[in-house]
């Protein structure tokens, strides 16, 4: 077992009741999906966990990206590429819009809200993953190149280099944007999970999982949290 092993399996997978990011957005998004939800998923690119996890929770899952390699996402029943202004569906054609780690590259996140509201059945729910633009991470990936976050996290890099915006990552911001485009909000908290960009070295790994214990301490430092959990609902 190697020094990242033992040290996620020491302070995070060993302390009872601890779940991973993913597990959690997944659990967020559970209640809204059954066997009989025709559910979206936007920037579902080549391959994703959530991809994985809508396949076995909807009953239809269709994709849509800008890039064309969300035509190899082998968990989606369809997938669409889109000129990243209108999306290629009728109104009202789904029950539930999903989006994970997408929002930080979308240039207009009001028109990106306003097609998911459109292609949403009333009552339907748009549930979203996306980074706090407040985060470390999220402002060190302004200052250098996005190559340096696949060492970082040891690990090759899994996905093309896109542009960011963060134009839609503080909770201000969602539920401002949220609310002009005619959702309301029914969940919007931040998280803070395992210093994933801290497993080169241990000199990485220490201090971040400092941070992490202390914007977990109080609800009082949740804005300095990682990521932004959010589902909302169409009246």
């Amino acid at each position: 077992m190697n020094w990242q092993e033992r040290y996620i399996q020491r302070f995070y997978r060993g302390r009872p009741g601890w779940i991973d990011g993913t597990m959690e957005f997944h659990r967020m998004c559970s209640p809204y999906l059954s066997a009989k939800t025709r559910a979206l998923e936007v920037g579902a690119g080549p391959e994703n966990p959530t991809s994985e996890f809508l396949s076995r929770s909807a009953g239809t899952v269709v994709g849509l990206d800008v890039d064309p390699s969300v035509r190899n996402n082998r968990f989606l029943k369809e997938a669409y590429v889109y000129d990243g202004k209108t999306f290629p569906f009728p109104d009202r054609s789904f029950d539930v819009a999903v989006t994970d780690y997408a929002f930080e590259h979308v240039e207009d996140p009001r028109a990106l809200c306003r097609e998911v509201h459109r292609v949403l059945v009333p009552g339907g729910a748009f549930l979203f993953r996306t980074p706090n633009t407040f985060h470390y991470v999220s402002l060190f990936s302004r200052l250098f190149p996005d190559s340096i976050s696949p060492w970082l996290r040891n690990r090759s890099s899994d996905h093309p280099v896109y542009p960011k915006y963060f134009r839609f990552n503080s909770k201000t911001t969602c539920r401002q944007v949220l609310f002009e485009t005619g959702f309301s909000v029914t969940t919007l908290k931040l998280i803070e999970k395992e210093p994933s960009y801290g497993m080169r070295s241990p000199l990485l790994f220490l201090p971040m999982m400092v941070y992490e214990r202390i914007v977990n301490s109080s609800a009082l430092f949740q804005s300095l949290r990682a990521n932004i959990l959010c589902a909302a609902k169409k009246p």
